[in-house]
């Protein structure tokens, strides 16, 4: 909300506003404050409608391609439970938004599976789509070695058809590019991107937290793979289905080596597997007893259980923003990991995200970028700065033309003189 509520102003990501979120979220996050400023509710509406679409589109495109050996919208509500495993699954958010043209993507591949089918269309989809996912969410980036390896090993990519993926892929990434040269910010992101790899991760939420709610489906996801790899025969198409399936699911779980923002909606992109591994299970599990108790479980169970232990949980976490103690408003800058002082004050300066700010400020400047830093922060100069951990202090103390322009009148507090 913070970051398309400045970029509404006319301020643009990177060259302007320091965060970690990709372009291409930025641009949606803006078209939302114009539409609706700042709205929980537009948010978790239009997040349930990218949901909705993602649960009707993967269990078309299972019954599409026949991945399964009979014709069924299970997919649809085992989906539709895993997507409450989380609060935050729920909501929009840059993960959401990247991995719904992933999913497209994998859609394109299953229909790779389809012997006797023209490719050139499905291939340069495929690129294109994971393309939009990497400028949606960067770290969706991982999934560009898979598409060049399952491509390859399983859907047996001609050179011309490779290349034609990778075109695709790079298509976006290339008008973004242009974008941003066009308004003289391409050297800013060229330098800021790759650090919203390198910066310190928040750790929102416990992998331990994950793994107590999480066991039961991943139980039901290996067991449904064993089944339909061991006791059941497939068709060639279905192995190299499963086979897509198995290698999306560890290239996503590599994804959470690099990411920043350790919060499970970031476990969006797991859920399309596990789907169809935890179907698996349900169609080819013999005892119906078993069957209907690990439904009702996985159905009705997880999401109470979900809600239940995100109440208990969440309000002692960073995750959640308590109200300030002291109210602020107008336009503020918190270089901290408290945000909660713009519950009611909005961002009045170029650093939203404190960690990757901290390590952009840490590097070593010459004159030009000296330059350009001193021109962002004058451009932009917040009538108020909380700096609890005294970066900003540092800052001013390298620009005496700022340092006159503001009084430190408390602890970590600076106002801008009038």
């Amino acid at each position: 909300m913070l970051l398309g509520e400045r970029l509404e102003q006319g301020y643009y990501l990177y060259q302007d506003i320091i965060d970690d979120n990709g372009p291409l979220s930025a641009g949606f996050f803006t078209f939302i404050d114009v539409l609706f400023g700042r709205s929980l509710f537009a948010y978790e509406i239009l997040g349930r409608l990218l949901i909705s679409f993602q649960i009707l589109y993967w269990n078309s495109i299972l019954i599409k391609f026949k991945a399964f050996d009979v014709n069924t919208y299970l997919p649809a509500i085992i989906m539709a439970a895993l997507f409450h495993f989380s609060f935050d699954l729920l909501s929009l958010s840059p993960a959401l938004l990247g991995s719904t043209f992933l999913m497209l993507a994998l859609g394109q591949l299953f229909s790779q599976t389809v012997l006797q089918k023209d490719t050139s269309e499905s291939t340069l989809l495929i690129g294109i789509y994971a393309g939009l996912a990497t400028g949606f969410h960067p770290n969706y980036i991982v999934f560009l070695p898979y598409m060049i390896f399952t491509g390859i090993a399983i859907s047996s990519f001609s050179f011309r058809q490779l290349m034609l993926s990778l075109v695709g892929y790079f298509l976006p990434l290339l008008l973004i590019s242009v974008f941003y040269f066009w308004n003289g910010g391409l050297e800013e992101a060229i330098q800021i991107w790759p650090l919203t790899f390198l910066s310190e991760k928040y750790e929102y939420q416990s992998l331990l937290d994950w793994l107590i709610l999480g066991t039961f489906p991943l139980l039901l996801a290996v067991a449904g793979y064993f089944m339909a790899t061991v006791m059941r025969g497939s068709t060639i198409n279905q192995q190299k289905q499963r086979q897509l399936i198995i290698i999306w699911i560890l290239f996503s779980a590599a994804e959470f080596f690099i990411i920043k923002k350790q919060a499970s909606f970031q476990l969006v992109i797991l859920i399309p597997g596990f789907t169809y591994l935890i179907t698996q299970f349900f169609l080819n599990t013999k005892k119906e007893i078993i069957a209907e108790i690990a439904f009702y479980l996985l159905v009705l169970g997880l999401p109470a259980v979900s809600f239940w232990y995100w109440q208990q949980k969440i309000t002692d976490s960073e995750y959640f923003v308590a109200n300030s103690e002291k109210e602020y408003s107008g336009d503020i800058l918190v270089l901290g990991d408290n945000i909660s002082p713009y519950l009611n004050a909005s961002l009045g300066g170029p650093f939203l995200n404190y960690r990757l700010s901290k390590l952009y400020l840490d590097q070593e400047r010459g004159l030009r970028e000296k330059a350009r830093l001193y021109q962002m922060l004058e451009k932009q100069k917040p009538a108020t700065v909380l700096d609890p951990n005294g970066d900003f202090e540092k800052l001013l103390k390298q620009f005496p033309a700022l340092e006159v322009q503001y009084t430190k009148t408390s602890s970590g507090v600076f106002n801008l003189k009038k």
